[in-house]
């Protein structure tokens, strides 16, 4: 539980210093004449180093430990904040947030650590907890962010470049490796066999093109498609409010705040509670129940009461969807691959990043400000159909299978 403290601690840090400068990313970005469309490849280019970035900082946790690759990530992050705080030139904000995708690709290893740390019937709540640390990142680091601005340009850049460092110390010094790293083992004629080396990451991502039913390939494919949705809207989120209820730069942020602090309770306090109930499987659908219909009622909403009551649906389903999917991805993986699959989930993830926004602000733009919602909900619909086709099985026998492996 100490281990699961400190990196809940120093993910919280983390998500911070990123939510600090991304806001301010398309300002910085404008001030240096970049076209709306290179900002958006600008927001873009930090998926594409995080989705280069995440199998294989998996595959080399899994072969050398989850703290090396972990502070190796946050040190990098540091180095993408005082290249942001100093960019005078769009190609600098350019190389500030590809490194800074490639230090976000140790996503992946943070919750591998949560695998190798609790047992599996505690995953999923374990995975919520990290992720409730995260949102809470989200909530404070942009006005941290906002009021850094208020010193100069270079203020939020080396703020959050500093609290990164602070972080990397944090870790250094309280976050021990939580990964057993193999040893060689005697084999039946007295030689001693090598540890076990996980696949190489191409082989890994595309065993989960090649054979989509096997168990862990269907949990990424249903990470995947929900993720599409996920990362879809936060592009026309704002411009939708805008549009349907006049909201201004002055009051958006309390939709945020909303959806923020849902998030942080029910993975604080929720999801676990709802696991230990129905089981990953079960947990699973239900969110994908609830994020679908929010999505669905979204362009339903005639008044902003109405409009924050549905909204409430989007982190409630996000919160039970997403932990149980990714303790599910770990439930099927071997031991020796667990950063290794949960890498990929993320790479997979970084895909529809790239994707998704693209598509909802051309259908915003072409079809009508509702249908990226509407949208949406059909792609979350997708993934429930796929999440009620895999078949129910009982939590322990998960569970001993995988600690078996």
């Amino acid at each position: 539980m100490r281990r699961m403290a400190v990196l809940m601690a120093v993910a919280f840090i983390d998500m911070i210093g990123l939510m600090m400068v991304l806001p301010l990313m398309p300002l910085y970005a404008k001030s240096l004449h970049a076209s709306p469309t290179m900002v958006g490849v600008l927001v873009a280019s930090f998926s594409v180093a995080q989705l280069a970035s995440s199998p294989v900082w998996g595959r080399v946790s899994d072969r050398y430990g989850r703290r090396p690759v972990l502070l190796v990530g946050l040190i990098a992050s540091a180095i993408a904040y005082v290249v942001f705080g100093f960019a005078n030139a769009l190609w600098l904000l350019f190389v500030s947030r590809f490194v800074q995708g490639l230090g976000g690709g140790t996503t992946g290893v943070a919750q591998a650590y949560v695998a190798d740390t609790m047992v599996p019937s505690e995953r999923a709540k374990a995975l919520g907890w990290l992720s409730a640390a995260t949102s809470a990142g989200v909530i404070i680091g942009p006005a941290l962010g906002s009021l850094a601005a208020r010193a100069g340009q270079a203020g939020p850049g080396l703020l959050a470049a500093g609290l990164c460092l602070i972080n990397v110390v944090f870790a250094w010094r309280w976050l021990p490796e939580s990964r057993v790293l193999p040893a060689h083992t005697p084999t039946a004629s007295g030689h001693m066999a090598p540890p076990p080396t996980p696949r190489p990451v191409k082989a890994a991502i595309w065993d989960v093109i090649q054979h989509p039913g096997r168990p862990v390939a269907r949990m990424i494919w249903i990470y995947t498609v929900a993720m599409l949705a996920y990362t879809a809207t936060p592009p026309i989120f704002a411009l939708y409010l805008s549009w349907r209820f006049g909201v201004t730069a002055q009051n958006i942020g309390y939709f945020f705040v909303v959806f923020g602090v849902v998030g942080v309770l029910m993975r604080a306090v929720v999801v676990g509670w709802v696991n230990a109930r129905l089981g990953e499987l079960r947990t699973l659908r239900v969110g994908a129940a609830l994020y679908g219909l929010g999505y669905a009622l979204i362009p339903l909403a005639a008044t902003v009461p109405q409009f924050l009551v549905v909204q409430i649906l989007l982190p409630l389903g996000t919160a039970l969807l997403f932990p149980a999917t990714s303790a599910l991805v770990s439930h099927h993986s071997s031991k020796h691959e667990f950063g290794l699959m949960l890498g990929v989930q993320q790479a997979f993830r970084g895909v529809a990043s790239v994707i998704a926004p693209v598509l909802a602000g051309l259908a915003y733009e072409r079809l009508g400000p509702t249908v990226p919602f509407f949208g949406c909900a059909v792609i979350i619909a997708c993934a429930l159909l796929l999440a009620v086709r895999v078949p129910d099985t009982a939590p322990d026998v998960v569970a001993a299978a995988a600690v078996a492996r």
